[in-house]
């Protein structure tokens, strides 16, 4: 259900969902810079950037 709801907010809320991101990004000890960066790059792409990051890159929203 939680993985449903983030889609959503991913798809719907797209400037929330990378603002969420970003934030999830600067907390996360396990990425190299270079892989943060990649990523708050990719979160830009509208609509399929955050559901990536929640599907690929192991991240959450909250």
């Amino acid at each position: 259900m939680k993985l449903t709801l983030e889609i959503l907010i991913s798809a719907f809320l797209h400037p929330v969902a990378v603002v969420l991101t970003w934030i999830n990004l600067a907390a996360r000890s396990d990425l190299t810079s270079m892989q943060k960066a990649i990523w708050a790059i990719v979160a830009l792409l509208w609509g399929v950037g955050p559901i990536l990051y929640i599907l690929v890159g192991d991240g959450v929203l909250w």
